[in-house]
Formats: structure tokens, sequence, C-alpha cells
């Protein structure tokens, strides 16, 4: 038994000692790219910035119906959403089919819109003379497969100060992502390298997973075996010679003190990022089914809006009409440059709670809360949207539903694992705590603090795998500190893992 864990603990030295030079400079990387993303999200189009771009409701020139335009589109069923906007000087329905199928319609002639090509997209983001545009399928800033039936795009550079690139759909004419110089020249640095977001790799995205999970599985894995050693060859009582805590001397001391400083925190970081990676499925994602959708709708339902009550509602929607089905009613949204506002009556919470129960396959509702602030699981990191209803269900997997009062329409689905990943993912990871989230500063200075301590130990990581893999290795092996018993052989030290803050 005693030879086998002797033998147990040589190959947890060496495992950590081999593993951490392998992973060292990729713990580092992800380091510094975790603090850049404190600072500079993944470039995407915030509804603000979306509504900015549009042009105002010619209400005048709409001619259809939105029951003639989804009469006129021939869907089977009733769309996902429907929406009146302008595409450039003639006001279009866009529709989004179950199957994902984007479908845009002349509101002026119900015929279907044909594709924008390049001097179009120019005139939709009013781009001036120096504008240039280059048609691209898939690049590093429209890798994710939600764009996938937008593609493919017109890329229109405005040459602004700013260096903005704005992607005009070519199948719908949207809007649907701008970036600047600074965006795509600190995301490089920042989430594509944090998050192994090389084009190539992330358009396959289940390689892409297997890979981000293998690595930081490792990783996780070199942190945790790094912050066992450096426990094991820790002395508070029985000192190594001198009164030492620890045997090492040099930088393997450092590396050993920095471990012990700060180990939990960081292995904690590096198994909340691959726990990000929803390992084995072990997670329900926040996004609500189609089939969940399709059921909160209802019945279908005819929309009920003229041509004469669309321009009477006009003035309260100078930017067009977001339509979403509720229990088999439809609910209008006015659209304005702050956002959007429910036309009429906004659905009540009795017609939510009724949706809810249809869509929830008639598991018993334990309860209906109104949230007026944030809380534990309504962070304002993940959505700003307030207030909002909470729907607690009594089925197996005991689902919340979190609802926006005003338009009725589902924000996203919690259940009991979707909490659990709150709190080993969101709550660690990202410092995603009411005493930290309440006070941005505090937060920042922590998330600092971690990665800083981070950076230490793998810089004394590095320093000490170059010696041991260099010309001179022997003569750098990290050994105990002078005097210790011959029986206590050189170890190495905690070796620790990246943030991914």
């Amino acid at each position: 038994m005693v030879s086998l864990l002797k033998r147990g603990k040589r190959w947890l030295v060496l495992g950590h000692r081999w593993l951490g030079i392998a992973t060292g400079l990729l713990f580092a990387l992800w380091i510094g790219s975790g603090l850049v993303m404190l600072y500079v999200p993944f470039p995407s189009l915030t509804e603000t910035e979306r509504l900015a771009h549009l042009r105002p409701m010619a209400w005048e020139a709409v001619a259809v119906s939105p029951d003639e335009a989804l009469a006129a589109a021939g869907l089977q069923g009733m769309p996902r959403s429907l929406d009146l906007e302008m595409r450039g000087d003639e006001p279009f329905y866009r529709m989004s089919a179950s199957d994902g199928r984007r479908i845009t319609l002349s509101a002026r002639t119900g015929a279907p819109a044909g594709p924008v090509d390049g001097e179009a997209a120019r005139r939709l983001t009013g781009a001036g003379p120096g504008a240039s545009v280059e048609e691209v399928e898939r690049d590093q800033w429209t890798v994710t497969a939600r764009y996938d039936p937008l593609r493919p795009f017109h890329k229109v550079a405005l040459n602004d100060a700013a260096g903005t690139e704005l992607y005009v759909s070519e199948r719908t004419g949207e809007i649907v992502l701008d970036t600047t110089r600074f965006e795509r020249g600190w995301n490089w640095v920042g989430a594509v390298t944090h998050w192994v977001y090389l084009t190539p790799l992330r358009a396959r995205a289940d390689l892409w997973r297997d890979v981000v999970l293998w690595l930081s599985g490792i990783a996780a894995f070199t942190a945790l075996s790094g912050l066992v050693l450096g426990i094991w060859r820790l002395r508070l009582r029985r000192r190594y010679a001198r009164g030492r805590v620890t045997p090492y001397r040099g930088m393997a001391r450092w590396h050993h003190l920095a471990g012990l400083i700060g180990g939990i925190g960081l292995t904690t970081f590096i198994l909340s990022g691959w726990l990000s990676m929803n390992p084995n499925r072990w997670f329900t994602s926040l996004a609500p089914p189609a089939d969940l959708r399709e059921a909160y709708a209802g019945a279908d339902s005819p929309v009920g809006l003229t041509i004469e009550s669309l321009r009477e509602i006009g003035a309260r929607a100078p930017l067009g009409l977001h339509l979403a089905r509720i229990g088999g009613h439809w609910v209008a949204t006015g659209l304005d440059r702050t956002g959007g506002r429910v036309i009429g009556d906004a659905p009540s919470t009795a017609r939510i709670a009724a949706a809810a129960g249809l869509a929830m396959a008639g598991a018993r509702l334990e309860g209906v809360e109104r949230l007026d602030t944030h809380d534990l699981y309504w962070s304002p990191l993940t959505s700003g949207t307030l207030p909002i209803l909470r729907l607690r269900f009594a089925d197996p997997a005991a689902t919340w539903l979190h609802v926006d009062p005003q338009s009725g329409e589902i924000l996203n689905r919690l259940d009991r694992s979707g909490r659990v990943n709150r709190w080993l993912f969101t709550a660690l990871h990202r410092l995603d705590l009411p005493v930290l989230v309440g006070h941005p500063p505090a937060r920042d200075a922590v998330q600092w603090l971690l990665n800083l301590l981070a950076g230490a130990l793998v810089t004394t990581g590095l320093v000490i795998g170059w010696r041991r893999l260099g010309p001179k290795a022997g003569a750098h092996s990290p050994l105990p500190a002078r005097g210790e018993r011959a029986a206590s052989p050189p170890r190495w030290g905690a070796r620790q893992g990246g943030s991914r803050g």
C-alpha cells in the first residue's frame, strides 16, 4: 500500500511537471486574454445599435397588412416573429420561420424581396463614396451558427476614423453586425485567444467544442495536481531547515509560495472554465427550445391589424413594429430609438401564465414572482431587462421561465441544472456575485488580483520549464533547501493554470 502511494505521488509529480511545461504558454494566453475581455466584449450588434441603423418607417407606403403578408409567405404554421421595418426606402415584413429560415416581403406589394447586391448594401448603410464593399460568407466575426440563416454578407467598410465595418445580409438586407478597428484589434488578443476562436476551427462547432474541452480539461488537471502537490509539500509545524515552510529554493520556491497563495482560486477558475463547455451535456441551455416557444405562442390566429390601424399607430412607432404571439394572441410592440413599447394593453399576468402552462405541457405552476431588481438568478451581467416575471413550475426539472411582462416574450428558461451551472460557472468564473456585481470597481480589483497571482504562477513555471528543457537542465533542477533530509527527494512545487476570467 505504501509503495502504491509513493508510486501514485511520483506519477502525480511527473504528470504535473510535463503537462505544465506543455500547457504553460496556453495558461499565459488565457490570463492576458481574460483581462482584455473584462473591458472589450466580442463584437455584436446590440438592440440600441440596430435601432440606430433603421430609417424612419414610411407608414404611408404600407399597402399590405400583416395578415396578408403571412398569407403571401405561404408558411406551414405561424412564424416565430413578424417585424415591419424599413429596408432602404421601402417598408418590408421580416419573418423567422419555425425551421430558422428568414423570409422578407415587400409591405408595399407583398412580393418576396430579392437578394441584396453590393451597391444596394452600400446604400442601405448610408455609406459615403469612400466606402468599400466585400462579399463575405464567413469570417472571424460572423463565425457562429446563429448567422447561418443570414449568409452570405456584404461587408461595407465605411473608411471612417473608427474603421467601422457593417455586415449586411444578402438574403434579407438587414444590418446584422458592426465592428470597429478597436474591437477587432483587441478581440484578437481577447476573446479569439481566450475561446480558441480561430475561424476554421470554430466553423466546425463539434470539433471546436471537443478541442476546447480537452485543452481546458488538461489545464484543469494540471491546476488541480499542482494544488495537491503544493499542499503536500507545505510544512507549517515540522518545518524544513531554517524554519522554512517549503523545501524549494530559487524560482521553485517562489512558484510553490505563489501556488499556495492563489492555488484554490486559480484552480476554481480553470475548472469553471472547463464546465463552461458543458461536458457530457450536463447543463441545459438557457434558450427555450423551439417546441416550447411554439407551444407558448399558442394556436394560429390572425393579427387583426388593418392598413388603417397601422397608420393610426404609426405616430407611436416611428421605426416600425415587432409582432409576437402569446397564447394565441398577438402583441404589437412599436419601435423607436430608445427601444420597444407595447401598443395598447400589455398581456396580463394571467394570460402569460396560461400560455406558459401550455408550453410546459400542463406542469403545475407553483408561483409567479415579479422582479423589479436583479437577484441571484437574474444578473445584470447576463441581462439588463427589468422588470421581469419569474414563473416557477413543478416539473421534474424544476423549470423557471423568465418573461418580459411588457411584451410577454420568454427571455430564458432556467431549470435545476441551469441554476447549478449559474454557481459553478457564472458565479465562479465571471465572479457574478451580488457583493461584487453591485460594485464594479471591487469586482475588477478582485479579477486583477486573481489574474496577477495566476501570472506569477505561470511566469515562474515557464522559467522553471525553460531551464529544465534547456541545455543546462541539470544545473537548474529545483532542489530542496540546504539542510533538508536526504530522504525527502526533490520535487517540483505547485504549478497552477491561468484564469479563463
